[in-house]
């Protein structure tokens, strides 16, 4: 009966443990250490990270130095081209250059760009401006009526002494216009100056309509007449009211109101003719004929930029220092983000070789180069200005000087001796794609995107070995936790019957 009773409680109690081990199993993640009491989901976070320690922290470094590369190569791309192109701006401003003035507003004096002008000292005496021809119709147009159709033929030449034409033999199609065309005159006068004939119409309006205003380029070469051939049937009076010639004898058609003439001046009392009322002389000195001199001839003059030149060589070398510190921290040999990067090398190189370099192409015996005015090396690298031999050179050689720093020409600004475009060429370089730091750049970003898909793939793994770890633990802890209730209900089934005995 005690058996009965014994194996009716232990009966129970396995009924009880077996329904209390139901209602309490853990899920997957909750099941690890349950078992054995480990805490094995922080074992397999500690296994996983040790696995792949070495890997990603390899992959972190590389990703940390890629960064810094790309940021080295763009600090340097933006300091050289900034470099580059101030001093241009400076150089293409004219604040470096002899500077020329004038006494009178009647002729305006400049230098060419690209120009150097050693002095400048003249007198300048306008007797006539160059002038275009003009011609208005007589007759005013209403602006609903038709103008007429048929074809205007244009003749460009020169007015003799007599006030006759000569013509100087260009062919210039007929103009046609038609019945569209002739709707208002303001069509007539867009078809006249599409022809591109040398010649321009414009239409004025005023109380009694509106008139035809035609006008040539300057220069007495610039006269034109304009012949109308009206259409058969075309409106009375039409397009012959648009007539254009020297015969004193028309009434009708259109009145020349400013005959074309060339400029008439003089220049040191040597008497000059222009078609043009802009003059550029072969030395690079550009005049601009503005008004008939009355009040006697207008006086040029120049003055050195010696105070401009002396400032603008030491901003030159500050500049200089400054860029040359960014590439010697990026290149140096053991801290050096770009330490191995030969473009970066290069520039390096081109920057160090500007103060010996030619920037003038003379061979005058003046100086040519920035050490020859005192620019001088320093044992680092670094520059600075001798001001003695600066000033010397500025007062002796200030042409030679002013040269150094001549605006450089080209469609990027690389063509020229002069150290703007010296330093254009070197920024230049640093953006290529193809050798410079552009190129560069163009590699570490490749290398990062390579990176980030390595990346990418170690940390797959990652998860793929943290998954299975997890699984395996789990599988182990489960059969602990079953060992576990097993020995459980053994020993509950001693203890009773130790009990009942």
């Amino acid at each position: 009966m005690a058996i009965t009773t014994s194996s009716a409680t232990a009966t129970a109690t396995t009924a009880k443990t077996t329904t209390t081990t139901k209602a309490t199993t853990p899920n997957l993640a909750n099941a690890l250490g349950a078992g054995s009491g480990v805490d094995t989901a922080a074992l397999v976070k500690s296994l996983v990270e040790a696995q792949f320690a070495n890997k990603n922290a390899r992959l972190t470094r590389q990703a940390e130095t890629l960064t810094a590369q790309v940021s080295a190569v763009s600090e340097l791309k933006s300091g050289i081209t900034g470099f580059a192109s101030a001093l241009t701006t400076l150089s293409e401003s004219g604040g470096l250059t002899t500077q020329l003035t004038s006494s009178s507003a009647a002729v305006k004096v400049s230098t060419a760009k690209g120009a150097t002008v050693a002095s400048l000292n003249a007198s300048v005496s306008v007797a006539r401006l160059a002038t275009p021809q003009v011609a208005v119709t007589k007759e005013s147009f209403s602006t609903t009526g038709s103008v007429g159709t048929g074809t205007l033929q244009l003749k460009l030449g020169s007015v003799k002494e007599d006030g006759t034409f000569a013509a100087n033999g260009t062919t210039i199609p007929p103009i046609t216009i038609t019945s569209s065309d002739a709707a208002s005159l303001q069509k007539v006068a867009d078809k006249i100056t599409a022809a591109k004939a040398g010649v321009t119409a414009s239409v004025v309006t005023d109380a009694n309509g509106q008139r035809l205003v035609l006008r040539s380029t300057d220069g007495a070469n610039q006269a034109f007449t304009l012949t109308a051939t009206p259409d058969s049937g075309s409106v009375s009076p039409g397009l012959e009211r648009l007539n254009v010639d020297f015969d004193s004898s028309t009434t009708d058609g259109a009145e020349v109101v400013t005959r074309a003439g060339n400029a008439v001046f003089s220049i040191d009392g040597v008497p000059m003719v222009s078609a043009s009322n802009k003059i550029t002389a072969a030395d690079g000195v550009t005049l601009e004929l503005k008004a008939v001199t009355t009040d006697g001839p207008v006086t040029l003059s120049s003055s050195k930029p010696t105070e401009a030149l002396t400032e603008a060589v030491n901003n030159v070398v500050a500049a200089y220092n400054e860029m040359l510190a960014s590439v010697n921290k990026a290149t140096d040999a053991i801290t050096g983000d770009l330490r191995a990067d030969p473009a970066a090398q290069a520039m390096k190189r081109s920057l160090q070789k500007l103060t010996s370099a030619d920037l003038t192409g003379k061979t005058d015996g003046t100086p040519t180069t920035l050490a020859a005015i005192g620019v001088a090396t320093n044992n680092d690298g670094t520059l600075r200005v001798d001001k003695t031999l600066l000033a010397s050179a500025i007062a002796n050689n200030p042409d030679a000087v002013e040269a150094m720093f001549a605006a450089a020409t080209g469609s990027d600004g690389t063509t020229g001796k002069s150290l703007p475009a010296a330093l254009n060429r070197i920024a230049a370089t640093a953006k290529s794609t193809t050798l410079g730091l552009g190129a560069s750049d163009k590699r570490y970003a490749e290398a990062q995107g390579a990176l980030a898909k390595e990346q990418a793939k170690v940390a797959e793994q990652t998860e793929a070995t943290s998954t299975r770890m997890t699984q395996q633990f789990a599988a182990s802890e489960a059969r602990v936790a079953a060992y576990k209730a097993q020995q459980t209900f053994m020993e509950n089934q001693i203890k009773m019957w130790t009990r009942s005995e």
